[in-house]
């Protein structure tokens, strides 16, 4: 459905349209090759066409960029010509996007073929959402649940909803959440272009918590589709020391930017407790170099605070929302 309530026309493959498309949808990839056809696949099946797709490129090695101007030759290819990281990719691809809502998309998913239409859907009964969430399934067991909506922690930690449950109906509802997941996530181009996208000092990870908590102290809601399906294939764009430290350093910076003042007093034992858990626990697996990579990480979101404090106060001199109705928000 489109935002006048009318039903869109089938057409037989992905077009670039010459006006402004409902959709952008954007594939941030790096060395991803083997991803690609299911990806692409997916893409080609959709139910509602009104869409671009624009495959941003990270200086890969692997003959991407090749394998989609061979086999999906309506794509837009954008290749960076060296390295700059996952949040680099999405904001390069974004400020070329001509939709009214930019799709991100990570290369190792596969969209149902109700995907996009169900998103639209979604857009269309919830004007003042700014982000739809996709619900995410694992791609080899696409009955369990990857996340159904992101949640934000009392405790500062980030939370994927549902997270490997069975999916039996629990979350059908199209319902307000506290973000989406970047790997399927639907973003309102205001709020996009509002927030100036990502945050590039990121590099990778928790960059879209960030992003669904600077969106919220906004004002803008974020919401559940619950039918806009997306088969994950779990660890296939990154891997454990680099999530280890981006997480560990990324979390600890989104709190610092974006909790509220008083929340921050209010949830300091929690807050402050959960970091030490995670402290403890890697202490304790300190043989593991995943481990090791977590403490870097807690460690450089401590040593980045004074920057990051720069960042806070311009956040939080722009928040619209009451702090009692963020903290409504969270768990």
């Amino acid at each position: 459905m489109n935002e006048n309530g009318q039903k869109p026309t089938a057409r037989k493959s992905i077009e670039q349209s010459a006006q402004t498309p409902f959709f952008s949808v954007l594939i941030p990839n790096y060395n991803g090759i083997h991803h690609l056809p299911d990806l692409f696949a997916g893409l080609e099946a959709q139910q509602y066409t009104d869409f671009e797709v624009i495959f941003a490129d990270d200086a890969s090695s692997d003959d991407s960029v090749q394998w989609v101007q061979e086999n999906a030759s309506q794509t837009r290819i954008l290749a960076s010509p060296q390295n700059s990281g996952f949040v680099a990719s999405v904001n390069l691809g974004a400020r070329a996007a001509r939709g009214r809502f930019i799709v991100l998309l990570n290369n190792d998913t596969q969209p149902s073929p109700e995907f996009l239409a169900e998103l639209a859907k979604t857009i269309c009964s919830h004007p003042q959402a700014g982000i739809v969430a996709a619900k995410l399934l694992l791609f080899e067991e696409r009955d369990r649940i990857h996340t159904a909506g992101d949640l934000m922690g009392r405790d500062g930690i980030p939370r994927n909803r549902g997270v490997w449950a069975t999916d039996s109906g629990q979350f059908d509802n199209s319902e307000q959440v506290f973000g989406g997941c970047g790997g399927a996530m639907a973003v309102r181009r205001e709020l996009w272009e509002a927030l100036d996208g990502f945050d590039e000092d990121y590099w990778m990870y928790i960059e879209d918590v960030d992003f669904s908590f600077r969106a919220q102290l906004l004002g803008w809601q974020a919401v559940l589709a619950p039918a806009a399906h997306v088969y994950h294939k779990l660890g296939g764009s990154g891997g454990d020391e680099l999530s280890s430290f981006y997480v560990g350093r990324n979390t600890i910076w989104t709190l610092a930017k974006n909790m509220p003042t008083s929340l921050l007093v209010d949830h300091a034992p929690q807050i402050v407790g959960a970091q030490l858990s995670i402290a403890f626990d890697a202490l304790c697996n300190f043989r593991g170099s995943a481990a090791r990579a977590r403490l870097r990480g807690q460690i450089a979101g401590l040593l980045g605070l004074p920057r990051l404090l720069q960042k806070r106060a311009i956040i939080q001199a722009r928040k619209l929302r009451h702090d009692v109705e963020i903290d409504q928000l969270m768990v």
